[in-house]
């Protein structure tokens, strides 16, 4: 048996991203068959409803202290995350796992690394709750938002009511669904620009299918859509063997450290320690550096700038 096809056995779950079209059409068609399609730009919502969202983003008043919001751990100005090996808590200790970016959260199928949030207003539900995470509940946080008359204006431009606790998740989700980053060189290639990718990227790429990557890293998202069992052939981390969520490579190069414990400091070691754990594949150097320089390829823009990894 292929180690392909030894990795496609152990492939539990594939669904679908759900993607929301953008109404933007692009400006050529893009590569054909390829696992991987272009970043849309970010969809059509409400406008009202997004700079709400934003706002809530922004707001510490969605903690139980008062005194961290979303962009807390989510920096939008970088990399979408915090640079951190492990997620902080409230109280100041480490988190069991490394903070996922928020950039195109909305083109997974799931959240999390187990995949446990199944949509984003459950994923923005979930934190405010989490004792670890935000460390507040909704009741407080709406009882905060309607003492504020700005907004409660912001609410009632946006629902035609006062914040109430669908309305703030729903706010978030709404403005999360904007954090896409279209714009990659490695789009511009799937458009059909031939000069995008230079030919140690592309060799890259090859390899990136030839020997397996792409069986979990595809779709739009690179990732996003399917669990895996981590640890396939060899222990990813030390840890056992467990069903997660496929990670997103998209702006990979911005957002070490890498793994579930932040545990890979580099990209390098990411993909030789993956070669090795999901495809029993010692990689030379010069394969991870291709493939390290076509993963560099998949850095995206937000709003009209390069994602950038985290001070």
């Amino acid at each position: 048996m292929s180690r392909v096809l030894a990795l496609s056995v152990v492939l539990l779950v594939a669904v679908a991203a759900p993607l929301r079209v953008s109404s933007v059409t692009q400006q050529s068609t893009p590569r054909i068959g390829e696992p991987i399609t272009p970043i849309l730009p970010p969809p059509r919502e409400d406008p009202a409803r997004v700079r709400l969202g934003e706002m809530l983003f922004g707001d510490p008043r969605l903690s139980g202290s008062g005194s961290r919001a979303c962009s807390s751990c989510h920096d939008l100005a970088t990399n979408g995350a915090d640079g951190r090996r492990r997620g902080l808590a409230p109280d100041g200790t480490d988190l069991p796992v490394n903070t996922l970016t928020v950039f195109n959260a909305g083109l997974s199928f799931r959240n999390n690394w187990a995949g446990e949030r199944r949509s984003l207003e459950d994923q923005a539900k979930g934190s405010i709750d989490n004792p670890r995470i935000m460390g507040g509940n909704l009741d407080l946080v709406v009882r905060r938002l309607r003492a504020d008359p700005t907004m409660t204006q912001a609410f009632a431009r946006a629902y035609g009511g006062p914040p109430d606790g669908t309305r703030v998740v729903d706010a978030l989700a709404t403005f999360e669904r904007t954090l896409v980053t279209p714009n990659s060189r490695f789009d511009a290639w799937l458009r059909g620009d031939d000069a995008a990718l230079n030919q140690s990227e592309l060799q890259g790429y090859k390899l990136f299918k030839s020997i397996g990557c792409a069986s979990c890293h595809q779709g739009v998202n690179m990732g996003g859509n399917l669990f895996q069992v981590s640890g396939v052939f060899h222990p990813v981390t030390g840890t056992t063997s467990r069903l997660v969520r496929v990670p997103s490579l998209r702006n990979a190069a911005a957002t070490a450290p890498y793994f579930h414990d932040g545990s890979a400091p580099t990209l390098e070691a990411a993909i030789r320690t993956m070669g090795r754990a999901q495809l029993d594949r010692t990689l030379t150097v010069a394969q991870i550096d291709q493939i390290a320089a076509f993963l560099r390829t998949q850095t995206g823009q937000y709003r009209g700038r390069l994602v950038t990894a985290h001070p």
